[in-house]
């Protein structure tokens, strides 16, 4: 009898002991242990592994983002044996922040650089009417400003003393003979005197043997090359201003009927020339505005239009020229500096991502596609690139998840492959 009941406190001690574990594996107090797991995830500085934090944030050395430390067992789930084993240059297991990207419509820009240049409307030639010897040079170096009406030499031509002398003997022995008096004063105003000179000479009887000639255009004078002096014929602007050696036309020099001596630029009118790529030319279009900055000028701004788009490419240049008309009323801009523009070309909508997020390999774009734990490489279209904004044409949609920093993931001493072109 003292066997068997025995037996029974036995049996009870048993299923007490049951019962108090199946009530302890289901007590709540044990929650902890799964959140301490959780919280033991830690992050760490790419550049400096050093750095262990238990929360994201930023490095306290260099300022990058913080990642997930590999190896841990958070990260490890989900990553099968096939993933690990995967070539590093199509699939990449890392912890890079993932982005989705935008559908949005965004104001466009063509950024561009380019230089100041005279504008050639504004250049005025002053050439010989006459055959003769300077006599007189009131112009003494390029880049001199003078103005309409402004004495520049003095001249002594036979032509014109014989001119002088017609009229003089017209007006002396036949004075009823208005019409040839008319004609022969007419002469002399088309070759240059002024109707002052004119009636001087008519007053006096005495021709003028020096005669002074005046500027009909008011701005810098710039000098013409030895090239053009020499061969009239070529009375082409002058393409180098920035020289500053002894003008061409000289005291006691001979010059012919027709030959260019000076070039006249009105210095307020400029017009900046800026290169655009031929991938954005066709954004360009008339009137669309301009924003210039000058680095030499820090904090001017100009604005403008674009004014004109060339029909031609310069030998050797495979940019568009524009042209963009600027005042320079106030001097402070000079030729030949370098400007750098900002074209408002429209807006454009579609698919959006950052630069940081897109791989130019030449040929070919790719971006990260997220996959599971691991980000593969993926092929993409870009169409106009705004900013720091790309945007893509063929190869995502806006429910993917990429690598926000691709080039991060890109290895640099292999051949990155993608489905398709391995």
């Amino acid at each position: 009898m003292k066997k068997k009941m025995k037996g029974i406190k036995i049996i009870l001690i048993g299923i007490l002991g049951i019962v108090m574990l199946l009530s302890a594996c289901s007590d709540p107090k044990q929650a902890p242990i799964v959140a301490t797991a959780k919280n033991a995830i830690k992050y760490t500085c790419p550049m400096h592994p050093q750095i262990l934090e238990d929360h994201p944030g930023s490095c306290p050395i260099c300022g990058m983002t913080l990642v997930k430390k590999s190896g841990q067992a958070s990260e490890g789930a989900g990553i099968s044996l096939n993933t690990v084993l995967q070539p590093v240059n199509s699939s990449v297991i890392s912890g890079v922040n993932a982005i989705t990207p935008e559908q949005k419509q965004i104001p466009t820009t063509v950024s561009a650089n380019g230089y100041l240049d005279f504008d050639t409307r504004t250049f005025n030639n002053i050439a010989s009417r006459f055959s003769g010897r300077i006599e007189k040079l009131y112009i003494k170096y390029a880049f001199q400003e003078i103005h309409q009406g402004q004495r520049i030499f003095d001249i002594y031509s036979p032509d014109m003393v014989t001119a002088q002398q017609d009229l003089i003997f017209i007006n002396k022995n036949s004075p009823q003979e208005t019409g040839l008096i008319n004609a022969a004063r007419q002469k002399l105003l088309l070759l240059g005197m002024t109707s002052a000179e004119v009636n001087q000479v008519i007053k006096t009887g005495k021709p003028y043997y020096s005669l002074p000639v005046y500027s009909p255009y008011e701005g810098h004078v710039h000098d013409m090359p030895h090239t053009q002096m020499e061969n009239p014929a070529d009375a082409s602007p002058p393409s180098d201003f920035a020289n500053n050696l002894p003008l061409s036309v000289k005291e006691g020099m001979y010059v012919d009927k027709g030959q260019t001596l000076f070039n006249v630029v009105n210095p307020h009118m400029l017009w900046a020339i800026i290169k655009i790529d031929p991938s954005s030319v066709s954004a360009i279009k008339l009137n669309q505005p301009v924003k210039i900055t000058l680095p030499d000028l820090p904090g001017k701004n100009l604005y403008g239009k674009v004014n004109f788009i060339e029909p031609t490419l310069q030998n050797g240049d495979k940019t568009t020229s524009i042209r963009v008309y600027l005042d320079n009323m106030d001097h402070d801009l000079k030729v030949n500096s370098l400007i750098k523009a900002e074209i408002k070309s429209g807006s454009a909508e579609g698919l959006w991502i950052p630069r940081s997020a897109l791989v130019d390999l030449g040929r070919t774009q790719i971006v990260w596609m997220k996959r599971g734990a691991a980000y593969v490489a993926h092929q993409v279209n870009t169409g106009t690139t705004n900013g720091n904004e790309v945007q893509i044409t063929k190869g995502l949609s806006v429910t993917d998840s990429l690598a926000s920093n691709a080039q991060y993931l890109t290895d640099s001493e292999s051949f990155i492959k993608t489905q398709g072109n391995e």
